[in-house]
Parts: C-alpha cells; sequence; structure tokens
C-alpha cells in the first residue's frame, strides 16, 4: 500500500512556465506535483501575457509577484531570492523545450520536461553534459509509467515469467484527429506545425509514450533496426505524420512493432503493449490500467488486477496502491507516482546518494535521449522510402 509517510522533510520550491489557463497538461503537472508534499508551487511563467500570467497564477495561489511573463525573467529575479525555485517544469510546445531546459539548468535548477526532450539527440546529450556538471536531475514525463500493473509487467518479465521475450507489440492509435480538427484547434495547430512540434507529430506526441513503455517493461530493450512508414492522411498535416508503422529488431533476437496514430477513427485512446514470449504473454490497455492480461500456453486467460495479494510485493512501483483493490486509479495516481519519485530522484542528486538514486525507477535524461534518437531514426527511414536503417 502507499506510504504517504515515506516523503520529504521540506518540499521542493517548484516553478512552472507554460501550463497556463485552459491548458490540460498544466493541470495534471499540478496536480501531480502537489499531491504528495514534494513540491511547493512558489513561482511560474504561465503566460508570455503579462496580466494573464498574473491573474491566472493568483487565482491558482501563486503570489502575483512571482508570476512572470518571461521565463527568463523568472530565472534571474528568482535567483536573487533566498527562498528562490529549485525546479521547473517546462509545460510548452516541442521548439521551447531545448532552450528552456539548457536555461533553467544553467540556472541551477531540477528539471522535469515534457515529451520529446528536444529536436536532436546532439542537443539532448548537451542538456545530458550540462546536467551532470551541475549536479542536477532531467526527468521527462512518460505519465502512463506510474500504474502499479506496468510494474507488475515488467517483474514478471525480468522474473523469466514469460520465457523468451520474442514480440513487443506497441501502439498508441487514437481517433480524434481524423479530421482538420487543428484549424479550430490551438493545441492541436502547433503539434502540425514543423516549425514548433519538430519532424514529426504523432511519433513525437505519443509513439514515445510507447516506445518507452517498451524500454520500461522489458530488460535489454535495445533497437539494432528500425523501418518506419509514416503517413500524413489530413493532407494539411504533410510533412508530419499523422499515422506511422515502426518495425524494429532489437539486439538478441526479439522483434518490435509501433502503430502511432491520430486517425484511428472510432478510437478513444488505444493505448497497449504486448509482451509476447516463448512461455506465455501479457497485454496491459491505458482505459482498464488497473489490469493485466497474462497468458500462459495452454492454459485458461488470467486477469490480474492492481492491489491484490499475488502480485509482486517486493517491488514499489506495483505496491504504490493509494487505495485498496477494487476502486478504480487512474491518470492523475500515475503522474502522482512519477512526480514523488521525481522528487526523491533530485534529493538523492542533491544529497550525493548513489544508491538511493539507482533504486528508484522513473523516465529520466536517457529516457529522453531515446526517445528523440528514436524519432530522428523513424524520419530517416521514412523520408528515404522507408528504408532499414540501423539505429544510431
Amino acid at each position: 500500500m502507499f506510504n504517504e509517510e515515506n516523503r520529504l522533510k521540506r518540499p521542493y520550491r517548484w516553478a512552472m512556465i507554460g501550463g497556463g489557463r485552459g491548458s490540460q497538461i498544466g493541470y495534471i503537472h499540478r496536480s501531480a506535483a502537489l499531491r504528495d508534499g514534494q513540491f511547493e508551487l512558489v513561482a511560474g511563467a504561465f503566460d508570455i501575457n503579462p496580466e494573464r500570467a498574473k491573474e491566472f497564477g493568483s487565482n491558482i495561489g501563486v503570489d502575483a509577484q512571482r508570476c512572470y511573463a518571461d521565463y527568463k525573467v523568472m530565472l534571474a529575479e528568482e535567483a536573487k531570492r533566498a527562498d528562490g525555485i529549485e525546479v521547473v517544469s517546462i509545460a510548452t510546445p516541442n521548439k521551447f523545450h531545448y532552450q528552456m531546459c539548457k536555461d533553467a539548468l544553467e540556472a541551477g535548477l531540477h528539471i522535469v520536461c515534457e515529451k520529446p526532450l528536444c529536436f536532436t539527440s546532439a542537443e539532448a546529450e548537451e542538456l545530458k553534459k550540462i546536467a551532470e556538471d551541475k549536479k542536477k536531475m532531467i526527468c521527462v514525463t512518460y505519465g502512463y509509467t506510474g500504474y502499479q500493473m506496468v510494474h507488475q509487467a515488467r517483474k514478471m518479465i525480468e522474473n523469466g515469467e514469460l520465457g523468451e521475450i520474442r514480440i513487443i507489440n506497441m501502439q498508441f492509435a487514437h481517433g480524434w484527429h481524423s479530421e482538420e480538427v487543428e484549424a479550430n484547434d490551438p493545441g492541436t495547430k502547433w503539434r502540425v506545425s514543423p516549425e514548433v512540434a519538430g519532424s514529426t507529430y504523432v511519433l513525437g506526441d505519443i509513439g514515445t509514450h510507447s516506445l518507452y513503455m517498451g524500454e520500461l517493461m522489458v530488460p535489454d530493450f535495445k533497437i539494432e533496426k528500425l523501418m518506419c512508414s509514416r503517413q500524413s492522411f489530413i493532407k494539411s498535416r504533410a510533412p508530419l505524420e499523422d499515422n506511422a508503422f515502426v518495425l524494429m529488431n532489437l539486439k538478441g533476437g526479439a522483434v518490435a512493432n509501433l502503430w502511432a496514430s491520430a486517425v484511428n477513427a472510432g478510437a478513444i485512446h488505444e493505448q497497449k503493449i504486448r509482451v509476447i514470449g516463448s512461455k506465455a504473454s501479457i497485454e496491459w490497455w491505458d482505459e482498464h490500467p488497473n489490469q493485466l492480461v497474462y497468458e500462459v500456453q495452454g492454459q485458461p486467460k488470467q486477469l490480474l488486477d492492481r492491489g491484490h495479494g499475488y502480485l509482486m510485493h517486493d517491488d514499489a512501483g506495483v505496491t504504490a496502491d493509494r487505495i485498496g483493490c477494487g476502486h478504480a486509479e487512474g491518470l492523475f495516481e500515475s503522474w502522482s507516482n512519477l512526480y514523488k519519485n521525481f522528487g526523491f530522484a533530485m534529493k538523492a542528486i542533491d544529497d550525493n546518494d548513489k544508491a538511493a538514486l539507482d533504486g528508484l525507477e522513473f523516465p529520466g535524461v536517457e529516457a529522453g535521449i531515446d526517445g528523440v534518437r528514436f524519432l530522428e531514426n523513424c524520419v530517416k527511414s521514412a523520408d528515404n522510402g522507408s528504408i532499414w536503417v540501423d539505429f544510431e
């Protein structure tokens, strides 16, 4: 069961860049970060409009004098304060991630960043180097990986219950953008604009979630080669894709595939991962996140439920139940579990406690780098006739 007494002695002083009025992702960041007392929201650059920034920040309880319209001004002014910010979360469109992360790291702050971390793997490696030099943490919000049954699957795979892993089938294929919704939706418009989103749409926006899910569940998930085919079914989105298929050959002989789509008409979310071994298979679906399907060859299908005594109780990710079995937990709980571990990871770095850091499972800078490198290779493959490319 979740241990609410296991918490930092004092919360980190925390700020946000972006995530202002009307931002769905901003609200979930705040709900997750503030839930367990690991962070205290004391400042923010919520909006580039000064009046909106102050009004919104004040309305959610932030001192109006610490609500900024320019994040660089926030970094400079907060650095002058004895009680200045220690952590910043970046919830902005993709094109701003790299520079904001760099500036915040150089200001001596820990980072929580939306994915993708940046546009290129060279930028990602640079951010990693700065973080190491500054002894600061970079965390990436792959927000679905705080679910307990995802960690149950990882433990079962680690323990060999599936046998030799042969196939990993990943998908995140919703239908909400099967029409040109961006004509009236600014939140979608920037996602299909290369100058803001980068070189991909659905692969970067949702495909990287699936990729990290595979990396989390399956030990030694290392891509050797991949082939990508991507389409722009809404023609105005070209060259960015609203549908993509990726085939992967993994080191060690397993194979994987990923389907990312925003045009799966009629589908609500359809984020699923199925891992197939020589003895058994498991499947997890984010619309039923409290359950894990377990299928052993020659035996009846089993449905494993969060919170039961038959699960792996030697893993903190499995036992992070905020309420007993039978009650549904959802995305806010998953994000809260991530932010709780983000806080512990930051404290471990600050205390130079490698053992504590090694004992935590969370998406850090390496997850961010892998996601960016995956996108680069997918674009390279797709834009050269869907050729097989070595994963670089």
